[in-house]
């Protein structure tokens, strides 16, 4: 296989695990809290909030404007979802969804390897950016929090620079950041839309982060490039 010149890495996901497997983060996370579920069961609640916020995330302008600002949406979403059950109260919709929320962050951690891939990297003399959705302050903040700065050429982020995946923009700017063309470039990331299909149409060669290992989705017409299971995966075949 033939090395590439650049390769562009997604942030959430794909060198940090923070958002995978909803349905047991949220079961753990409300446990607890059976108190406050006005009688309904753990699954009952999760399953409510989780069924609404699929349907919220799922617009893509809608996915755009929000996830500017994830902690005021993840109430938008439990509220919604709880009230299908009859529940209602301010003061146990903050609860839950600021608490899910700080639980969430807390238990954000790099994926194992992923440090040691960007070096191994860098020292083949690959180019590489780090390229995230999301907005600016909290994005920044795991960047900071895990020292990846020293690791790119390049950072992207969504809410810094005004454009993100999908959007044409996206793509361009990070060509033109690392002076490739886009025969030359790798990107690695978990959403099949934003680093597979979206960036496979620009000429990129895409690699798909299936770290749970669950397979493409039934159904899928995206077809990655290359799939891996953990990050010094990239490294392997050329």
């Amino acid at each position: 296989m033939r090395p590439p010149k650049a390769i562009f890495f997604d942030l959430d996901d794909t060198l940090i695990r923070a958002y995978g497997r909803p349905v047991e983060a949220w079961t753990r996370f409300l446990t607890p809290l059976t108190e406050i579920l006005s009688g309904h069961p753990v699954e009952t609640a999760r399953d409510a909030i989780l069924t609404y916020s699929r349907a919220f995330w799922s617009d893509g302008g809608r996915h755009k404007e929000w996830r500017q600002k994830l902690s005021e949406a993840r109430r938008h979403c439990v509220r919604e979802g709880l009230a299908s059950l009859g529940i209602t109260e301010e003061a146990v919709i903050h609860r839950i969804a600021d608490g899910f929320t700080a639980e969430r962050e807390a238990a954000i951690e790099l994926f194992p390897g992923a440090v040691d891939t960007l070096e191994a990297l860098r020292a083949r003399g690959i180019r590489l950016a780090l390229v995230t959705n999301g907005a600016a302050a909290p994005q920044r903040a795991k960047v900071r929090r895990f020292a990846l700065e020293r690791h790119f050429d390049h950072i992207q982020i969504e809410g810094e620079v005004g454009y993100g995946k999908p959007e044409d923009a996206a793509y361009h700017a990070l060509l033109k950041a690392l002076d490739v063309a886009p025969g030359e470039a790798w990107i690695v990331g978990d959403n099949l839309e934003w680093e597979v299909a979206a960036p496979q149409r620009h000429g990129i060669f895409a690699v798909w982060h299936d770290s749970e290992g669950d397979g493409l989705p039934a159904g899928t017409t995206v077809r990655p490039d290359r799939v891996i299971r953990a990050v010094p995966e990239v490294l392997q075949g050329w």
